[in-house]
């Protein structure tokens, strides 16, 4: 049975104060209970109370997840605007302490500090989480396979986080360098079965090393409560207009692996060790890199691969309605993506304080 590819995308936003230009934590939680009484469940708590998370509902297409992103940034802004903050789109904070944050009070978090201690107090990270409706948990797992190819290409057009603590990293998302310390982290490897990943849940339940499935972060997984394939491996975008270009990338990338297997062709299987090595090289360079392409075995600019990426998916943009969409990747390519941008105001200014200004301001382009 062809899935549904329905699309739910979750944002994590960053509370500034607008005098400091820091995070602000102590007021969040009283504009975390405004945002519930509005928006009901599509506002959560994230582990510090810097950090607010939103969720659209499961959308039937690109277009809905559109409208549902937008409304939701748009009430998240007026909501901290309402509160005397301002509200930004940012996978790290070019200068925050991660110290001096707190953490959000609530007995799942307080389990994760206990558990990992410094790793989870310094994960002051954003990101923005993707799930594609799949039904059918064999099909997830095919699917989650052959994804995995892909998530250093999709990773490179997000890639929003080149500072950290104040400093210029080098990395163009460092949030994917901050979020590896975490355990069961990064790429997962080849499951042949749904059977076989359930084995593998059971058996860290059993020996007491996770109490769910949800400890489990992988850059992809099948979500252990809904029926979706989620990907987690993206950095928050600054522009809701690349959200939404990157949720209908990956849409399509999720029905053109579908469309083929049911054709009895796999997508070429790679080992996790050599994923890694591209993972690595968009962690590092980010649009501005380049990836290896394993069937030829040479490097090739990252730019070039994301066309050849937007020709494979092409025949089932039309189906799923999401070519306006799509098309913004080519907008993407050609304008950077958020870690050049911020760089490049950094260069023009020397400023961090007129960093976060700028990724204020480009939270809200387009609403």
């Amino acid at each position: 049975m062809r899935p549904s590819f329905t699309l739910g995308i979750e944002e994590e936003y960053q509370t500034i104060d607008p005098g400091t230009r820091d995070l602000r934590s102590h007021i969040a939680t009283e504009m975390l209970a405004q945002g519930k009484l509005r928006l009901e469940e599509r506002v959560k708590a994230e582990m510090h109370q810097s950090v607010i998370e939103v969720g659209t509902r499961v959308c039937r297409n690109v277009e809905e997840a559109r409208e549902d992103i937008y409304d939701l940034r748009r009430n998240m802004i007026r909501l901290a605007e309402e509160n005397g903050l301002v509200l930004v789109a940012g996978a790290t904070h070019p200068f925050a302490d991660w110290r001096s944050q707190e953490i959000y009070p609530d007995p799942r978090y307080d389990k994760v500090v206990e558990d990992l201690q410094l790793v989870a107090r310094s994960n002051l990270i954003f990101g923005l989480h993707v799930h594609v409706g799949i039904e059918d948990r064999e099909a997830a797992i095919r699917i989650m396979n052959s994804l995995r190819y892909f998530l250093p290409h999709i990773l490179a057009l997000s890639t929003n986080s080149p500072f950290w603590l104040g400093m210029e990293t080098g990395y163009k998302s460092y949030r994917a360098k901050v979020f590896e310390n975490f355990p069961r982290t990064n790429l997962p490897d080849l499951f042949h079965s749904y059977a076989e990943f359930e084995a593998y849940v059971n058996l860290l339940i059993k020996t007491n090393s996770i109490d769910n499935a949800k400890k489990i972060w992988w850059d992809v997984r099948p979500h252990p409560f809904f029926n979706t394939v989620e990907v987690r491996v993206c950095d928050i975008p600054m522009r809701a207009e690349e959200t939404v270009a990157i949720a209908a990338l990956i849409q399509a990338t999720a029905a053109k692996l579908w469309q083929l297997h049911e054709r009895n062709i796999d997508f070429r299987q790679y080992s996790r060790a050599l994923l890694m090595e591209n993972k690595f090289r968009a962690v590092r360079y980010g649009l501005e890199g380049k990836l290896i392409d394993f069937g030829k075995e040479q490097e090739v600019p990252e730019c070039e691969l994301i066309l050849e990426y937007l020709a494979f998916i092409d025949d089932v943009v039309e189906e799923l309605e999401s070519r306006e969409a799509i098309e913004y990747v080519r907008t993407m390519l050609k304008q950077g993506s958020g870690a050049d941008r911020q760089l490049k105001v950094w260069r023009e200014t020397g400023s961090l304080m007129a960093v976060v200004d700028y990724m204020a301001a480009e939270t809200k382009v387009g609403l």
